[in-house]
């Protein structure tokens, strides 16, 4: 669902991006700074940095927004990766950051960033078929990070099964490794901090006993939904939704609607994209979609309307996973499913 396409490596763009480690190797030659060197553990695999770094490309838009969020917007020079607009509070910091693309970037346009840190939440955006690989930027002494949500993820599959269910402890963990590397340790605390205070106040906020969900992320003629154990499933637990596909280990597995009516979920969560990759983007699409389909047109939940948008990002793992929450609790409030 996510996977995109990699650029290849050519000489000629090779020695562009030696060219233009200039500044980078200038800044590497410095004085260290106080506090670096820093390293944090990247799913087994160690990142160091000898100083802060200075120019951030971002890959993903979970990302950028969490390293906009600890207050380094004049230090990010490249984002991409976009399923929807920018978090509301964050406008103001993103409008100065260039977008290299609203999907993949090819990797000149990364290289040509000059980045000094290179930041992902997809192992299949950074990773074998993305837009490059660590192993290729630290060839030129870049240094890169994917995010810890990760970790428990079958090896370069984005979207594949979870060896261990998925909790929000890895989304803390994203915060606080990218808190280190950027030096803003006190504000990755203190955004950990809010988060738990807004879980804490979600309890009573749960779903009636029984009630179960379905979450679809995109395409209509093969939908991609929730599986048990990915962001989807912190949501359900936190809330005391029983999520229909949750005997599904893959983050977004894709299931046939003859499947999805006869688990008949109470209520139907649905992601409200703007990127425009695959049908059924937007929530618009997918309630027409659900309406006028003689398999789904008679499910309960699509006759009694019972439908909570969230954005794309929402659906994902990161610092809007709380946001989420928040937003699925009013819906079921809405339509009369919490206790």
């Amino acid at each position: 669902m996510r996977s995109l396409r990699r650029a290849s490596i050519t000489t000629s763009l090779l020695a562009v991006a030696l060219a233009g480690c200039g500044p980078a190797a200038e800044r590497l030659s410095a004085a260290p700074q106080s506090g670096y060197p820093v390293t944090v553990d990247d799913c087994g695999r160690t990142v160091t940095l000898e100083r802060p770094p200075e120019r951030i490309v971002s890959l993903n838009q979970g990302s950028t927004e969490m390293l906009l969020s600890l207050g380094v917007a004049d230090r990010v020079v490249g984002t991409a990766g976009w399923t929807d607009p920018i978090r509301p509070a964050l406008e103001a910091d993103n409008a100065g950051v260039p977008r290299l693309a609203d999907q993949a970037p090819s990797y000149e346009a990364v290289l040509n960033a000059q980045p000094d840190l290179v930041t992902a939440s997809f192992p299949d955006t950074l990773g074998p078929g993305g837009v490059t690989t660590p192993h290729e930027l630290n060839r030129l002494g870049v240094p890169s990070y994917v995010s810890a949500v990760e970790c428990t993820k079958e090896a370069g599959s984005s979207d594949g099964a979870r060896s261990e269910t998925l909790e929000l402890d890895a989304v803390f963990q994203e915060i606080r490794d990218l808190a280190t590397l950027v030096d803003r340790r006190d504000e990755g605390d203190a955004i950990i901090a809010d988060m738990q205070d807004r879980v804490a106040r979600l309890s009573t906020a749960k779903a009636t006993d029984g009630t179960t969900a379905m979450y679809w992320f995109a395409n209509a003629e093969s939908p991609y939904l929730a599986g048990c154990c990915g962001g989807p499933g912190i949501i359900s637990r936190t809330l005391g939704l029983t999520n229909a596909f949750d005997d599904a280990r893959e983050d977004w597995p894709q299931i046939g609607w003859e499947t999805v009516a006869q688990r008949n979920p109470d209520v139907l969560i649905l992601g409200d994209l703007t990127r425009k990759s695959q049908t059924a983007e937007n929530a618009a699409a997918k309630i027409a979609f659900l309406e006028s389909n003689p398999v789904t047109r008679e499910m309960t939940a699509v006759k009694n309307k019972r439908f909570v948008t969230l954005a794309g990002a929402e659906l994902n793992p990161s610092i809007r996973i709380v946001d989420a929450m928040e937003a699925v609790a009013d819906g079921l409030r809405r339509h009369g499913l919490t206790r």
